[in-house]
């Protein structure tokens, strides 16, 4: 169905950096959302840092990240 052969060359160190760049690009992306979108619907008396999107995506892809470059 897919053909992967091209890959076949491509050492498991190599791919581990892949993805963490990867990672890296979706993080820097996240950092760049405007404050008022990820407070969107939570008035600002009642904004707390465990409702802000960047930190809750941030953690979930180093976990990640930190997952996939161990295994």
């Amino acid at each position: 169905m897919l053909n992967f052969d091209w890959a076949a060359g491509i050492s498991q160190e190599t791919a581990k950096m892949i993805f963490f760049g990867l990672y890296l690009i979706i993080g820097a992306l996240v950092l760049l959302l405007p404050t008022e979108y990820i407070y969107q619907g939570i008035p600002k008396e009642k904004r707390s840092w465990y409702h802000n999107l960047k930190i809750w995506s941030w953690a979930v892809l180093g976990i990640l990240a930190t997952v996939y470059y161990l295994f």
